[in-house]
C-alpha cells in the first residue's frame, strides 16, 4: 500500500514538472517573439527616423541654396544675370545649384496663341491639332464679356460633359493645363517643363530658353535653329546679333528682365543619399529681398541624382 502511494506521488511530481517544462518552453518561445518584434520595431525606427533626418536636412539645404542664389542675384545691381551655377559644401553635404529666368519658358497667360501653337507643334501634335489646342488654351485664360463670342467657351465644355468651365483668368499653375478641354495628358506632359505661369512676358529669352521652346518661335526653320544653338554662346546677349541669327522667329523674343528665376538644387548628403528639389522665387518682394512662388522636392526621384 505504502510502495503504490509513492508511485502515485511519484508520478504527481513528474506530471508537474513536466507541465512546468512546458510553461517555461511557451515562456521562453513568447519572450524570444517579443524580443524579435522589438528587433524589427526599433530597425523600421531606425529607417524611419533615417528617413525623416534626411528630409529635414534636404529642407535646410534646399534653403540655403535658395538663399545663397537670391543673395547673388539681388547683389548683382539693376542687371543679374539671366543664368547661372555654382557648387558649394555645407554641413558635410554637397549641393550644385543652378539658376534660369523664368523668360527661358513660355508663359501661359502671356504667350501669343501662334507660340502657344508653335510648342504644342514641337511636342508632336499636328498642325491643325496644335492651333486648336492653342485655342483652348487662350480659351482657358481669358475673361469673357457677357454675350460675346467668348463666352461660347464655357458651352464646349458643357457640351463635353465637364463638370467645371474654363477658368476665364489666368492660369494659376501649369498643372492646370491639364484641365483645359481636348489636350491630351501625354501631351500635357511633355508641355510643363516648357511652360510657366511666373515671367509675365509674352516672349521667350532665345539665350537660355531650351532648344524645344526656341523651336516653338513662330518662323523658325529647323536650320535657322540648328544654327543658331551653334551659334547662341557666342552672341553675348547682344539684342541685334540675337535678332539676326533669329531670323524672322525674332519677333517672338524677348529681352525683357524678370524677377522671376527657377531654381534647381541637386544634393548629396554625407550618408550618400541623394535628391533634387526646384523651387521658383520673385525678387524684390515688398518684404523681403524674394519669395518663393513654388517648391518641388523628389525631382527626377531620390537617389538616382548624378551632381
Amino acid at each position: 500500500m505504502a510502495r503504490r502511494t509513492c508511485s502515485a506521488d511519484c508520478d504527481r511530481r513528474g506530471a508537474e514538472r513536466g507541465f512546468v517544462l512546458v510553461a517555461v518552453l511557451w515562456i521562453l518561445a513568447a519572450l524570444a517573439a517579443l524580443a524579435m518584434i522589438f528587433s524589427a520595431f526599433l530597425a523600421n525606427s531606425a529607417r524611419a527616423i533615417a528617413v525623416n533626418d534626411n528630409a529635414l536636412q534636404t529642407e535646410a539645404l534646399v534653403s540655403a541654396a535658395v538663399e545663397l542664389t537670391a543673395y547673388k542675384l539681388t547683389s548683382s545691381g539693376e542687371n543679374p544675370p539671366a543664368h547661372g551655377s555654382f557648387h558649394a559644401a555645407l554641413n558635410g553635404a554637397e549641393m550644385s545649384v543652378t539658376f534660369t529666368s523664368e523668360t527661358a519658358r513660355i508663359d501661359l497667360n502671356n504667350a501669343p496663341k501662334e507660340l502657344l501653337a508653335g510648342l504644342m507643334s514641337v511636342l508632336g501634335a499636328s498642325p491643325e491639332n496644335a492651333r486648336e489646342y492653342a485655342d483652348r488654351i487662350a480659351g482657358w485664360r481669358k475673361r469673357a464679356a457677357p454675350g460675346s463670342a467668348a463666352s461660347g467657351e464655357d458651352a464646349l465644355y458643357r457640351a463635353a460633359g465637364r463638370s467645371y468651365g474654363p477658368r476665364q483668368a489666368p492660369f494659376a499653375h501649369i498643372n492646370e493645363l491639364s484641365l483645359v478641354l481636348g489636350l491630351p495628358p501625354a501631351l500635357v506632359a511633355r508641355a510643363l517643363p516648357f511652360v510657366t505661369v511666373f515671367s509675365g512676358s509674352p516672349g521667350v529669352d532665345a539665350i537660355n530658353a531650351r532648344p524645344e521652346v526656341i523651336a516653338a518661335l513662330p518662323g523658325m526653320t529647323p536650320l535657322i535653329l540648328k544654327q543658331f544653338l551653334a551659334d547662341r554662346d557666342g552672341l553675348d546677349n547682344d539684342p541685334q546679333a540675337i535678332a539676326r541669327a533669329l531670323g524672322e522667329a525674332k519677333a517672338s523674343a524677348t529681352q525683357d528682365k524678370c524677377e522671376a528665376y527657377r531654381i534647381l538644387v541637386r544634393l548629396r548628403l554625407r550618408n550618400g543619399w541623394q535628391t533634387a528639389s526646384e523651387v521658383v522665387i520673385g525678387l524684390k518682394s515688398a518684404a523681403n529681398p524674394y519669395r518663393v512662388l513654388a517648391w518641388r522636392d523628389g525631382i527626377g526621384g531620390a537617389g538616382g541624382m548624378e551632381l
